[in-house]
């Protein structure tokens, strides 16, 4: 175990030190100011990345986690909440500088002051011993498991209807070996629904457990180790959930994709409504149409490529009130919807946008560009090759994920020519 002195805390979570031989080390469990002693998880030539496993002199924002497993899911909980929401502005202004993308001075990171039991989705692995059949999470650095008892990050509701489901498997006596993960989903109201990937092409069925609204049971290809659906194997009662966004409903399922956070995800909302007054707008990479059918004062295009999303959001659009329609293709094959007319609303994966994307902005510019993103380092990129027509007006910090080092910025462009 070699002792490394922490610098400061980088994009992703880790805090940076240098090790005897000169290389940078990238070290979970680590705060600045901090003399630790490391554990390497992985080498590579001109860096490395450890565990901080000794904490040799702790910073005065160190505190107690609140999990064992907490590198697994959530490795920021070992700081105060005050450290966690200053570190994420200081990063994001790190990031953007290094881009030398000009925007207006940021106030404190927006969050809700609520850091547990905040999130509506959860996705568990499992295990199984000689007591039986567990739910599990990877352990951070390693492909081992660690039998977990849900999540403090979690809804009760998601954790309880985990725990309904795991123990329908026990009934059944069905082997950890057979099982990829369960993801469960609650709506604001504690409904419940999940999502169950097995390894099998035939499954028992189960029995819908009390306090789970629906289910859907999927083979998922043993050789991927990712639980994507393979093949519906069945569905056991209703696997929707609607929710509340800025007074409009909205409708999803277990598979949909949906903000984990949705008090703090409103708050963002509202600071892009703020933004959108004219009467028509674009909503790019729209999933279930939260946002643009959010903000929206008359009409709305929503571009969505995945068909059981899309599907969702044709749900939402026909309720909204608005004239809402729904485009299922990707946003790099529907640049004809950017147009100088409107504001396009861009909430990209975390690769952020496509140079196609960012070109046709480039020349065919809308007077408005929205930008929330879910990784600040791709965003920085992006608005640095934008700016050259527009100029940053609005720029916030939010916290989505607490006591993870996720975050989340919203930027508003003007075009200036």
């Amino acid at each position: 175990m070699e002792e490394v002195v922490i610098e400061k805390l980088v994009h992703g979570g880790q805090g940076i030190g240098t090790l005897a031989d000169g290389r940078k080390v990238f070290v979970w469990n680590a705060l600045p100011g901090e003399r630790v002693g490391v554990c390497i998880i992985k080498k590579k030539r001109s860096y490395a990345e450890a565990i901080a496993e000794e904490i040799i002199t702790a910073s005065p924002e160190r505190i107690e986690p609140e999990e064992d497993n907490y590198l697994a899911t959530s490795p920021w909980q070992m700081m105060t909440f005050e450290a966690e929401n200053r570190y994420k502005k200081s990063i994001a202004e790190e990031l953007f500088a290094h881009e030398k993308v000009k925007f207006p001075g940021l106030s404190e990171t927006t969050h809700n002051n609520r850091p547990w039991q905040y999130r509506n989705k959860m996705e568990y692995s499992f295990w199984g011993d000689d007591e039986g059949l567990h739910l599990a999470l990877y352990r951070r650095g390693s492909h081992g498991k660690q039998i977990v008892q849900g999540s403090k990050l979690a809804m009760p509701t998601v954790d309880a209807a985990a725990e309904a489901v795991l123990a329908e498997l026990q009934r059944l006596n069905v082997r950890a070996g057979e099982l990829k993960t369960i993801i469960v989903r609650s709506g604001q109201d504690g409904t419940s629904v999940a999502s169950l990937f097995v390894k099998p092409e035939s499954f028992p069925e189960l029995t819908l457990p009390a306090g789970l609204k629906g289910l859907r049971v999927y083979h998922s290809n043993p050789k991927s180790p990712a639980s994507v659906p393979t093949k519906l194997l069945y569905e056991l009662g209703d696997v929707r959930l609607q929710d509340s966004l800025v007074t409009k409903q909205f409708t999803y399922d277990s598979d949909s994709f949906f903000q984990v956070n949705i008090p703090v995800f409103e708050q963002a909302l509202e600071r892009i409504k703020a933004h959108c007054d004219e009467p028509v707008i674009t909503d790019m990479y729209a999933g279930v149409g939260s946002i643009g059918l959010g903000v929206a004062n008359e009409a709305v295009d929503l571009i969505e490529l995945d068909p059981a999303t899309a599907a969702m959001a044709r749900v939402n659009a026909k309720k909204s009130g608005l004239n809402a329609r729904v485009v299922e293709v990707s946003t790099e094959q529907a640049l004809d919807y950017i147009k100088p007319d409107r504001p396009v609303i861009f909430d990209p994966p975390r690769a952020g946008l496509h140079a196609k994307v960012v070109e046709r902005a480039l020349d065919h510019g809308p007077s408005k560009v929205v930008y929330l993103s879910c990784n600040p380092a791709t965003q920085a990129r992006d608005l640095a090759l934008l700016q050259h027509k527009y100029q940053v007006i609005d720029f916030q910090v939010f916290n989505f994920f607490p006591r993870t080092p996720h975050i989340e910025t919203l930027a508003i462009l003007q075009r200036t020519h």
